[in-house]
């Protein structure tokens, strides 16, 4: 049968507005009911009458899109789709989350942009997808307004024009900023990003909400001083029973992929180093009782207190003292860049493999705040759900390696940095204080590696002597902290 195309024109008759409809024939119409007909003017007057209208099926159906995998930086180039957090025919609005990707750098959760009806799904589980390929089809919402038999257009001034323009247009922001405008109810045409062709960041949203509140997010949660539950005596905590690994007898080959992937790159690369290696031992004695001592209030806080805040801070100003390892140079080792950040690296261990995020800005951070972001870091990667902002921008690392075991290690400089510290575990041994007296000491070995194309041995020494002498004695830290 014969369609109808509607076209709306206004005419304006006598300071009347009135919205008139002309019909063209075309193919493949609906037929819908009416809602009314307005005139403009007579706000009172409202034509409702039986009779059909027809609109196009475009109207009704939507417009598919492609999403694509946007670019999500560090240079990725493809991913591991690690988890679909919808299915075909599932409804999804903006900013909802659509899967989760695995890098051979981080996690990362894929938003919507559009509002509308998931179509199709092009990976299955644990298939590589690459950037700037679809990932999923999204019949989207569009053209909704055009089911509207009548739309009451008042004048638009020209800051109102102004901003349709810019909501019609593609927001460039990155998930974790489109989460944060969601959390706060920012709709993200409203804010002007200031990065690259307008990219809205993360300091646009707070600067955005600071204007509109007065307040500063994220805000600095207030720590409830609840005492440390008391331990029963006598209880013993069962261990778990480890199941044994089935034996199949046959071998099997699979893909190197995610953080595995990222390893291969990384040490490959840094087989192009030249190592210099240097041990020593740190008697941490004082240090174990000062940790003793903060535990509980660490803990009334909420946060568990290691020693790796500690070995953090006291690496942090020793690199106020030996810059030259806090830097990092080009490939062709023709300059050196020195870092003023201390964004110092903590190497984890997890299931997904070694993964090494860094806790940002030692340099002005106190101990209890190293602890509360080694906590964060810690809880993220024991789920997989750290983000490229934590894994990327490290200067310097060190390795707890001594938490599961061993003594000495050689660590492996992880470029573009230019040293890297491997700690081993605290053993109780037998030294003799400065009277010759035999006491029970707490000593940890400490091996350095260093990048020895621009780091010469005495430097690092006398980086490793300053280091040692602020854990073993740990009052002196204090003289030096800011």
């Amino acid at each position: 049968m014969a369609a109808v195309r509607v076209l709306g024109t206004w005419s304006r008759n006598a300071g009347r507005l009135i919205c008139v409809r002309y019909f063209q024939t075309c193919n493949n119409v609906h037929i819908l009911k009416p809602k009314y007909v307005c005139f403009f003017g007579y706000p009172s007057f409202k034509y409702s009458h039986p009779h059909q209208l027809l609109q196009t099926s475009a109207a009704l159906q939507g417009q598919i899109v492609q999403f694509k995998l946007s670019d999500i930086g560090e240079g990725i180039r493809e991913v591991t789709i690690k988890e679909w957090y919808v299915k075909e025919g599932d409804t999804v609005s903006q900013f909802d989350s659509i899967c989760e990707v695995q890098s051979d750098k981080a996690s990362v959760t894929i938003t919507s942009r559009y509002d509308g009806v998931i179509k199709k799904l092009y990976y299955n589980l644990d298939d590589i997808a690459y950037v700037g390929k679809p990932l999923v089809d999204i019949e989207t919402e569009a053209l909704k307004d055009s089911e509207e038999d009548v739309v009451e257009t008042p004048a638009v001034s020209h800051d109102e024009h102004t901003h349709q323009e810019i909501k019609g247009q593609k927001t460039l922001a990155t998930p974790a900023v489109r989460r944060l405008a969601m959390e706060n109810n920012i709709k993200l045409s409203e804010v002007v990003g200031s990065g690259k062709d307008g990219r809205i960041l993360k300091e646009d949203i707070l600067n955005y909400l600071e204007k509109q509140t007065g307040a500063i997010l994220p805000p600095s949660p207030k720590a409830e001083l609840v005492p440390p539950p008391p331990t029963p005596k006598g209880k013993v905590t069962p261990m778990p029973a480890s199941k044994p690994p089935a034996f199949t007898g046959r071998d099997r080959t699979e893909p190197i992929k995610g953080f595995h992937k990222a390893m291969v790159k990384t040490m490959s690369a840094a087989l192009k180093i030249p190592h210099f290696g240097y041990c020593d031992e740190v008697d941490l004695t004082e240090l174990v009782k000062l940790r003793e001592e903060l535990k509980p209030i660490a803990f009334a806080r909420g946060i568990k207190l290691s020693f790796m805040p500690f070995f953090l801070k006291a690496a942090s100003l020793g690199l106020l003292q030996f810059p030259i390892l806090n830097a990092s140079v080009d490939e062709n080792c023709q300059h050196i860049t020195y870092k003023a950040s201390h964004n110092i690296g903590v190497a984890m261990d997890t299931e997904q493999g070694l993964i090494v995020p860094n806790v940002k800005n030692v340099q002005i951070c106190s101990i209890f705040e190293i602890a509360t972001e080694l906590n964060r870091l810690q809880k993220l990667g024991s789920i997989g759900q750290l983000s490229t902002t934590d894994l990327a921008g490290g200067t310097f690392t060190l390795s707890n390696i001594g938490s599961i075991g061993g003594t000495y290690t050689k660590p492996v400089i992880l470029p573009p940095e230019v040293a890297i510290g491997a700690l081993g575990s605290i053993k109780a041994l037998p030294r003799f204080n400065h009277k010759g007296e035999v006491y029970k000491a707490q000593i940890m070995n400490v091996s350095w590696s260093a990048d020895h194309r621009i780091i010469d041995g005495a430097t690092m020494s006398r980086f490793s002597n300053l280091w040692k002498s602020y854990l073993e004695n740990p009052a002196f830290m204090l003289l030096d902290l800011k």
